[in-house]
């Protein structure tokens, strides 16, 4: 899969790289924000992008300033917000007609949920999120999702059963909590990023085809 290079100007002055890949034949556009750890080239945001390219929808990824200055340390809210806002933008002129959507992984999901709660973010139909942590690891608490009651719009968890940032019995009733506007789908085996031990017989790869299927599936049923 190809990628064409984009520059995204922020309100301070500073610009961020993006990546975007469009299909022949869109069904639509998703907005894909990257976890703390690592950037937009990262060969699972590559494979993510890719896969939901394959499937016909096209994909906007961006770093956050912090990563693209080569730092470790992740930005404050409000830059990462505006980070996240200046690629919706910029996502909203490619996709002309397309229906557009927007989240992330992990840190970039939190972000991207807590940008719509303050101010919804332009022409975004719902939101995508890939692992979205509820909890530090070892600290469970719902604290973070507090937010979520200001985001009017459809979201979709794609969660992993074992994963060490959202334990099950708070994320379950947080989910729940948001009504008919929220999915929660489940990945059995999993963990924060998606792996899955080899016993149980399955690869990464099939759990990657199987939540970018449910993203995809999904997208298309609110775009209507």
């Amino acid at each position: 899969m190809s990628a064409k290079e984009r520059t995204l100007k922020l309100p301070d002055g500073s610009t961020v790289s993006a990546l975007w890949q469009k299909p022949k034949g869109a069904k639509a556009v998703l907005v894909l924000a990257h976890g703390a750890g690592a950037g937009m080239t990262h060969k699972n945001m590559a494979a993510t992008a890719d896969g939901l390219e394959t499937r016909g929808i096209a994909v906007l990824r961006y770093n956050f300033p912090y990563m693209e200055r080569g730092s470790k340390r992740p930005d404050s809210p409000a830059i990462a917000q505006a980070a996240t806002r200046a690629a919706v933008a910029d996502a909203g002129k490619l996709a002309g007609h397309l229906p557009l959507f927007a989240g992330g992984r992990s840190f970039g999901a939190r972000m991207t949920s807590q940008a719509q709660s303050a101010d919804p973010l332009p022409k975004v139909a719902g939101l995508v999120f890939f692992a979205w942590p509820l909890h530090a690891p070892g600290k469970p608490g719902i604290e973070r999702a507090e937010h979520l009651s200001g985001v009017k719009i459809p979201m979709l968890f794609l969660q992993g059963a074992k994963d060490e940032f959202a334990d099950l019995d708070l994320l379950k009733p947080t989910v729940a909590k948001l009504g008919k506007r929220a999915k929660l789908h489940l990945v059995e085996h999993a963990d924060h990023s998606f792996h899955v031990p080899a016993k149980t017989g399955r690869k990464d790869p099939d759990v990657l085809a199987e939540i970018l299927d449910v993203a995809h599936d999904w997208m298309i049923k609110q775009a209507g």
